[in-house]
């Protein structure tokens, strides 16, 4: 509250009181003050009102992302098994099909989030909702390996766009104080979302539904229909004492690809985004070649996201109590990195152990991760959805490529394709590591309005 504020409350409580002078000029500004009343008593009850509304907000983000993208991805590994034998995929091809999705996102990821700073998030997650939903269930529909290309493709270019948008929505309406909190909820979200993929899609809803392509049309079913309740949202956004000139979303383009942070922060992902990728397809194939049973095999997948859900809150917690983000994240990678390793080699219990480390760290490393793109200077709230898009656009490269890459080296000795992923996750911290320490963002200014 500013000293303009607290003077009219002042004089508004202070009127009814008896002793209060009769002296005119005070008097006077007293009764100009007092036709604002209004107008503060308005906007109080808008803060008010903000302070529970962006928790909902930060709930239907969290489900959008957990049925949208976290599910259908993680069921499409786990499903993996059914659909390369169904539509007769080798290798190298079901790496491709795994990798592919994030290629598209590359552009559209930049262009979603420039394209929701210009004009709000919330036209973009309806739509986004809707086309991701119906394209997640066109996948079931695939007959052959150039046609489920297609599909993930086509699905991967939405993807992330929705993504973008719902940490922009949580970056117009979180305080800096919480934002580390909020990101740290959607990754738990995502996390949980991968959970139930990987816990469900294979063992139980697949052989309930009669094969892959009814889970995968369930799925995007469901995704759609979450476009309904982001048609009655409304959120804030900045007021017009702070928010940032109208300009294009070529200029805006242009402000962001100019800070060399978001270009490191985006080789960052490039290499620790693209080996857990490339880790997570993998290595269900892999343990079921070893012998492995498929429940036991799909396990591991559970387990890696259990434990990183249960460890995401309190990473992201932690991080915003530390002046800086940068060197936590830097130990979360270097634990992606060494479980990545031990896979190379890793038998029987070591297996679980070396699945459990990665794990441990991975969507705490992604909530920490958006944190610092908000917190980089010359990106607050007005910017993020452009600088999330192009850092994430640059990643999305090394998803493209990690998975087949990766893959294609078990022809040297099946566990090659994890030393690759580990080595990558090295190259991502060595990025990191040029990364100027994080800051924490102001406070912005904000205002209810349409989202």
């Amino acid at each position: 509250m500013n000293c303009y504020e607290m003077l009219t409350h002042f004089i508004i409580r202070n009127r009814k009181c008896t002793a209060w002078p009769d002296f005119w000029p005070l008097d006077r500004f007293a009764s100009v003050l007092m036709l604002e009343n209004r107008e503060i008593s308005l906007r109080l009850s808008m803060e008010n009102e903000k302070r529970y509304y962006k928790w909902y907000l930060l709930f239907l983000v969290i489900v959008t992302n957990m049925l949208v993208v976290a599910i259908p991805v993680m069921g499409m590994s786990v499903l993996a098994k059914e659909i390369s034998q169904d539509l007769h995929l080798d290798l190298v091809q079901v790496g491709i099909v795994w990798g592919v999705g994030a290629l598209p996102g590359i552009v559209t990821g930049l262009l979603g989030g420039a394209i929701g700073d210009k004009i709000g998030p919330k036209r973009i997650m309806i739509a986004g909702c809707l086309l991701a939903g119906l394209v997640g269930a066109a996948r079931g529909l695939a007959v052959d390996f150039l046609s489920m290309v297609v599909v993930v493709m086509v699905g991967g270019a939405l993807a992330p766009v929705l993504v973008m948008n719902g940490m922009k929505t949580c970056g117009m309406w979180f305080p800096a104080q919480q934002l580390g909190l909020a990101n740290g909820l959607i990754s738990m979200g995502m996390a949980l979302g991968f959970l139930l993929g990987a816990m469900f899609s294979a063992t139980t809803l697949s052989p309930l539904l009669g094969g892959w392509r009814n889970v995968l049309i369930l799925y995007g079913l469901a995704g759609a229909g979450l476009a309904l309740p982001w048609v009655f949202t409304r959120a804030v956004q900045l007021s017009h004492q702070t928010a940032q000139p109208q300009v294009s979303i070529r200029e805006t383009v242009i402000r962001v690809a100019h800070l060399k942070d978001i270009w490191l922060l985006g080789l960052v992902l490039f290499g620790v985004g693209g080996a857990i990728q490339g880790m997570l397809g993998y290595l269900p194939l892999y343990l079921r070649d070893l012998g492995w049973e498929p429940l036991r095999a799909d396990g591991t997948l559970t387990a890696f996201h259990t434990i990183s859900m249960v460890f995401v809150l309190p990473i992201a917690i932690w991080s915003d109590r530390l002046k800086s983000r940068k060197s936590l994240l830097f130990v979360a990678g270097l634990m992606v990195a060494l479980g990545a390793g031990l896979l190379t080699f890793a038998q029987g219990g070591l297996v679980w152990i070396a699945v459990l480390i990665a794990g441990f760290v991975r969507d705490g490393f992604m909530a920490i991760y958006m944190t610092m793109i908000i917190e980089t200077e010359g990106i607050g709230p007005t910017y993020v959805g452009t600088a999330t898009g192009f850092a994430t656009g640059i990643s999305g490269l090394g998803m493209v490529l990690a998975p087949p890459l990766g893959n294609s080296l078990a022809v040297l000795w099946p566990g090659a394709p994890f030393t690759f992923w580990s080595v990558l996750t090295l190259a991502g911290l060595a990025c990191l590591a040029l990364v100027k320490r994080g800051q924490r963002a102001p406070e912005p200014v904000m205002a209810v309005g349409p989202l």
